[in-house]
């Protein structure tokens, strides 16, 4: 007997921490949303971790979603999207699901992710080096920014992050920790820093 008063009482506490969380959770979502000064939004998601988002430029979510419990980040952190001049466009589609801490910044082309998609924790994407490499440049704001499209069912790993220009096709698998800076194939396995093709599904 006092064994099930004991097992009554860890449920009730689960219970009620569950629900703490989910409370607490939904505050720091408001709270973002508040935050965020993007000029115009399309969504959709399933918005399960904060989102901080901003820029001039426009973020569409189709029916994704955003953020993942119990993975790592999920209520110390947040996902940034910033569609950063008016002609840059962020654009997930249905399907999609982005793990914790995602950064994508699109500063004046475009970011796609192609439905089905499966991403990992700290993913992050950019158009842009956001500097000039040469040193005389480096703060001139002459930088080319080039866009990224990630294709249909693509599963990227944790800490990956895409450099600009990079397209990404259908089935493709990038392993953790890679760092794309040139294309891969549809359903090819890449890996490694910069990231290369190890085989083919």
């Amino acid at each position: 007997m006092p064994h099930l008063k004991v097992a009554t009482f860890k449920r009730l506490l689960r219970f009620v921490g569950r629900l703490s969380m989910r409370i607490i959770q939904k505050i720091r979502i408001i709270k973002y949303i508040l935050l965020s000064d993007v000029t115009v939004v399309e969504s959709i998601a399933n918005v399960r971790q904060p989102i901080l988002m901003t820029g001039n430029g426009k973020i569409k979510l189709g029916r994704c979603s955003l953020g993942f419990w119990p993975s790592p980040f999920y209520l110390s952190g947040y996902i940034h999207m910033d569609a950063r001049e008016s002609s840059a466009v962020i654009e997930i589609e249905s399907g999609v699901r982005i793990n914790n801490n995602a950064v994508l910044i699109a500063e004046r082309t475009t970011i796609f992710i192609g439905e089905n998609t499966l991403i990992g924790p700290e993913f992050s994407a950019a158009d842009s080096d956001f500097h000039d490499l040469h040193p005389a440049r480096r703060v001139a704001g002459t930088h080319e920014c080039k866009p990224i499209k990630i294709g249909r069912n693509v599963f990227i790993g944790s800490r990956v992050m895409v450099l600009k220009g990079v397209t990404i096709g259908d089935d493709a698998v990038i392993a953790a920790g890679a760092v794309v800076a040139s294309d891969i194939p549809a359903r090819a396995v890449a890996g490694g820093v910069p990231a290369k093709v190890i085989s083919t599904l």
